[in-house]
């Protein structure tokens, strides 16, 4: 229901909320963009504001170039947000979108800026552990659409039109790159509060992989493991975005 959204800028889309006490901010997954969170508004609490980023290559940006460099996506997302950081917020990020939310976190703090109350990292290994999964941005067509079925994130019949897949590519390329390339550097743990969430089946993001995000903050800290793998999260809307909005407005933390 993306009816939900007002276009607010190329990368914004918000869920006006007359009645904001947070807003969150999401992140989404390598190819995705802000369909992934169509049900997220009617969902979370209305005193929750959810703005969905949209990135280039994506959705109504598929004929866009993709990022290709994690810093210059920081960069462009911190600026492009900059007139949004007013009040408390939050980041939510899944996957490869946990490991942007988690470093525009650190380049805001390195550049004195509003810092999120809450950082919701999902399916997504801490950034010092090594890797569980065997990389896929390097694998041919046919490998790499296939691995990306296996996954289960994206649509059955997404991955069986050759034409559409074409377009999709390109960005999802550009995202697994981002994500496989990425490399941890050493910074004082966050004050912002982490909750964690993940699949209890989730090979990609193994729980011992994910508890290890604890060193990220000198704040609390939770973990949260729904039943499923890497996207359990699609099966479970009701479930996370009651978790997350009990987080938000103080039932958890």
């Amino acid at each position: 229901m993306l009816d939900s959204f007002t276009v607010e800028s190329p990368y914004v889309r918000r869920a006006r909320r007359p009645d904001r006490r947070f807003r969150l901010f999401c992140f989404p997954h390598a190819g995705a963009g802000a369909a992934a969170f169509a049900e997220w508004p009617d969902r979370l609490p209305p005193e929750v504001e959810l703005i969905a980023l949209q990135l280039p290559g994506r959705e109504d940006r598929i004929r866009e170039a993709p990022l290709t460099d994690l810093d210059v996506a920081v960069r462009t997302l911190g600026l492009t947000m900059r007139p949004y950081l007013q009040g408390p917020f939050a980041f939510f990020g899944h996957s490869g979108g946990a490991l942007l939310a988690f470093e525009l976190a650190r380049a805001l703090r390195r550049r004195g800026g509003p810092q999120p109350a809450h950082l919701l990292l999902s399916g997504q290994a801490a950034p010092d552990e090594p890797p569980v999964a065997e990389p896929l941005h390097q694998l041919p067509d046919d490998e790499f659409v296939a691995a990306l079925a296996a996954l289960g994130g994206t649509a059955r019949s997404v991955v069986d039109d050759p034409e559409l897949m074409r377009l999709l590519l390109p960005a999802l390329r550009a995202d697994f790159t981002l994500g496989e390339r990425y490399e941890y550097r050493s910074e004082p743990p966050l004050d912002a509060a982490i909750t964690v969430l993940g699949g209890l089946d989730d090979e990609r993001a193994p729980e011992q992989s994910m508890r290890a995000w604890q060193k990220q903050t000198s704040g609390a800290f939770r973990i949260r493991l729904f039943p499923g793998g890497h996207f359990y999260l699609n099966e479970r809307v009701p479930e996370l975005t009651e978790e997350i909005g009990q987080i938000l407005l103080g039932g958890k933390r």
